[in-house]
């Protein structure tokens, strides 16, 4: 039996870089849904240039591109300080790919003062430009074991990661006060601005701990290829979720493989079902 779900509004922020390429990805995720689990939500795919349009939104990507001109941008058109309440106030599904795994991440390094702002939401350091410059990218088919709960046929096959002058995440941060200003006294890096959580419901999100979704070995063919690039001996970690905040280093959305945009969608869904639930017991204590 098919299940009809109401109307749910999902955004890409459109200031730069390869919005419509993850639009186009959504829907192809969103019939993939309905196909092999029956899930017939309305779906509505916006592009995000706009507070009014983040407002409508119950999930958000941030895509890949340039994101130093994403916050230059943000900042100016002012939907910067939105953009911060929607991810680390009211704590809504957010999913950065690439330079939007930059801007969510609580810390960047290899950045100047000034010249970089950052929306913030995963307690994180990322080391940007990691795999090199432009001419240094590269493919990499890479198992990604938290697609085995995907709607589609193909969950455990290899996902064939796009790298383009990528960052990683180079540490995960504690959950310690003083850790912003241990890591802004950092040279050349900077950090987002704290926030207090609404609620219990986002508090809650906040407090969890960064999971490690993916990583890159360092015997992957690929990145052997990669001259310019230096290891430190270990894996790179190149996907995290902390709650409902999920970032990657590289590009799904320059490949025609929905699985991951098929696996966030579902965590769109558990995201506004938790929300339901808690509004509900709270009007009803």
């Amino acid at each position: 039996m098919t299940v009809t779900i109401p109307d749910f509004t999902v955004g890409v922020l459109a200031l730069q870089g390869a919005f419509s390429e993850h639009v186009q990805l959504l829907r192809q995720a969103a019939a993939a849904l309905k196909q092999n689990k029956g899930v017939d939500a309305r779906w509505e795919f916006i592009e995000v240039r706009t507070p009014e349009q983040l407002a409508r939104c119950e999930g958000l990507i941030i895509p890949g591109g340039e994101s130093t001109t994403m916050s230059l941008v943000a900042a100016r058109s002012g939907i910067l300080e939105p953009l911060r309440e929607f991810v680390k106030v009211q704590r809504r599904p957010t999913w950065g790919t690439c330079a939007g795994l930059i801007l969510l991440a609580e810390s960047a390094n290899r950045t100047k003062k000034g010249g970089q702002e950052l929306i913030g939401g995963l307690d994180v350091r990322v080391n940007r430009n990691h795999f090199g410059r432009q001419q240094e990218s590269f493919q990499a088919k890479i198992n990604l074991p938290f697609l085995g709960a995907s709607a589609d046929q193909t969950a455990d096959q290899p996902y064939r990661c796009v790298f383009i002058r990528a960052p990683v995440v180079e540490k995960i941060l504690p959950h310690t006060k003083g850790v912003q200003t241990e890591e802004e006294a950092r040279d050349e890096t900077v950090v987002a601005p704290s926030k207090t959580p609404a609620d219990e419901l986002a508090k809650e999100q906040v407090n969890r701990d960064v999971e490690v979704m993916a990583t890159l070995s360092i015997g992957n063919p690929a990145l052997q290829e990669s001259q310019e690039h230096g290891h430190a001996g270990k894996d790179d970690i190149i996907a995290v979720r902390q709650g409902n905040v999920f970032g990657c280093s590289f590009h799904p959305e320059l490949t025609d493989d929905p699985r991951i945009h098929v696996w966030w969608l579902e965590e769109v869904l558990r995201a506004a079902e938790r929300r339901q639930t808690f509004q509900l017991a709270d009007r009803t204590k």
